[in-house]
C-alpha cells in the first residue's frame, strides 16, 4: 500500500514553518499515543505521524523529501543507499520519551506498559430545589460503575495458577521493534499486542468478568450538598470512580448540580432578589409589610412617600457562600401596583383625593397641574 503524503499526515502544506510542524505533530500525538487514545488504530496512526514528523522536522530530509518523495527513504531505491548513517543510534528512541516530554516530566524516563493505572472518572449531575442550594441536604444516590469482580477479585483468571507471564513481551508489557532507515536502524518500543500491557497471559479466563477483572455494578452513594451551591458548581468524591488496572487507585466521581428556578427568588452571586407589591395607601403613608425570605417571613417597614422600584436591604438574609460560609442579603424591590378594578367606595375615595389635589395651595399650582403642564 502507497504511503500517505508526510505533509497529508501531519495536515498542513509544503509552505508550513517549523513551528507550524512542530505544533501539529505533538496535537497529533497527544490525539493517538497508544497510552491514552481511544481512536481506532491509534498506533498505527501514531507511528505514521511519528514517521512524517521525523522527515519534515529535519531540514535536510525534508529538502530530499521535497525532491524525491518516498523514494528519498527507500532502502530499495536508489536513493538513501550509503550516505548518511548512524542517526539516532541503536535502541536510543522511544515512544514514551517524547510523550513524557510533552505532557509534563521532561527529560528521559523510562515508562512502564504495566505499570499501576487510576481508573477512569465518573460524571452524574444531580438536581436540586433552590432551597435545598441554600440549606444544603444529604441523599443517596444510585452510580453504575465499574468495580473489582467479585469472583476472581480482580485476577481475570479462575486462579492464581491460570496466570503466567507474558510469552512476547516476558512480562514487561512492552517490545521493541527495530526498524531501518536512511539514518541507520532505530529502535521504537510499544505495548505489546498479545498482553495488552499486562505483562501476564490468562490461561483460564473467569467466566463472570471474561478475564476483564471488573464487572459492572450499582453502587449506592451519599451525596452531602454543600450550602450555597450554584448550577455548574461541582464536588469531588475521591476514590467512587471506576475500578483503577494493575494496582492503581480508582477514579473519582464528579457530581454537577443542577439548581431548578424558584417561584418567588432570584439569585445573583450571594444575594436574593425579590419582588414585592405594595399599594398606593400603603406607598403614600407608610407601613410594614410581610417580606418573605428563605430563613422565613419578616416585617419590613415602607417609609412614607416610598416610590415604585425602591429597593430595600435585608442583611444576612442571602445565600450563604459557599467557601467563607458568610450569608449575602436579600433585596426588596417594591412595587406600587395600580389597582384595575375599583370599588364603588374605594372610587369615591380617589375622586375625592383627586379634588384635594387639583386645589392649589397658597397660589402656587398643584403637583397634578405642573405634571399636565410639562405635557403641553
Amino acid at each position: 500500500m502507497a504511503k500517505k503524503d508526510y505533509y497529508e499526515v501531519l495536515g498542513i502544506n509544503k509552505s508550513a514553518s517549523q513551528d507550524e510542524i512542530k505544533k501539529s505533530y505533538r496535537k497529533l500525538a497527544k490525539k493517538y499515543h497508544p497510552d491514552v487514545s481511544t481512536e481506532t488504530n491509534a498506533e498505527s496512526k501514531f507511528k505514521e505521524v511519528q514517521e512524517a514528523y521525523d522527515v519534515l522536522s529535519d531540514t535536510t530530509k525534508k529538502a530530499q523529501y521535497d525532491q524525491f518523495g518516498h523514494a528519498a527513504f527507500d532502502q530499495t531505491s536508489g536513493f538513501g543507499q550509503g550516505g548518511f548513517s548512524g542517526g539516532f543510534g541503536q535502541g536510543d528512541f522511544d515512544f514514551g520519551d517524547i510523550f513524557s516530554a510533552f505532557f509534563g516530566g521532561g527529560g528521559r524516563t523510562q515508562r512502564s506498559s504495566n505499570r499501576p493505572r487510576k481508573g477512569s472518572d465518573i460524571r452524574r449531575r444531580m438536581s436540586i430545589s433552590f432551597e435545598e442550594s441554600i440549606f444544603g441536604k444529604k441523599e443517596k444516590i444510585k452510580v453504575p460503575v465499574y468495580d473489582e469482580c467479585h469472583v476472581c477479585h480482580g485476577l481475570g483468571a479462575k486462579s492464581k495458577s491460570d496466570i503466567k507471564a507474558c510469552s512476547r513481551c516476558h512480562g514487561t508489557g512492552s517490545v521493541v521493534e527495530e526498524t531501518q532507515t536512511l539514518f541507520g536502524r532505530t529502535q521504537t518500543r510499544r505495548t505489546c499486542p498479545t498482553c495488552h500491557g499486562t505483562g501476564k497471559e490468562i490461561l483460564n479466563k473467569c467466566p463472570n468478568c471474561n478475564g476483564e477483572g471488573v464487572e459492572k455494578v450499582t453502587k449506592e452513594v451519599e451525596i452531602k450538598v454543600p450550602q450555597g451551591i450554584e448550577s455548574g458548581q461541582q464536588i469531588r468524591l475521591e476514590g467512587f470512580g471506576n475500578k483503577g488496572s494493575n494496582g492503581g487507585p480508582n477514579g473519582d466521581l464528579y457530581i454537577v448540580f443542577e439548581v431548578r428556578k424558584s417561584d418567588t427568588f432570584l439569585r445573583q452571586g450571594d444575594d436574593i432578589l425579590i419582588s414585592v407589591p405594595i399599594t398606593f395607601s400603603q406607598a403614600a403613608l407608610g407601613t410594614e409589610i410581610e417580606v418573605p425570605t428563605v430563613y422565613g417571613k419578616v416585617l419590613l417597614k415602607i417609609p412614607a412617600g416610598t416610590q415604585s422600584d425602591s429597593k430595600f436591604r435585608l442583611r444576612g438574609k442571602g445565600a450563604p457562600n459557599i467557601r467563607s460560609h458568610i450569608k449575602g442579603d436579600e433585596h426588596v424591590l417594591v412595587t406600587v401596583v395600580t389597582p384595575s378594578k375599583l370599588t364603588s367606595e374605594q372610587k369615591r375615595i380617589f375622586e375625592q383625593l383627586s379634588r384635594v389635589e387639583e386645589k392649589p395651595k397658597d397660589n402656587n399650582k398643584s403637583f397634578w397641574s405642573k405634571i399636565k403642564d410639562s405635557f403641553k
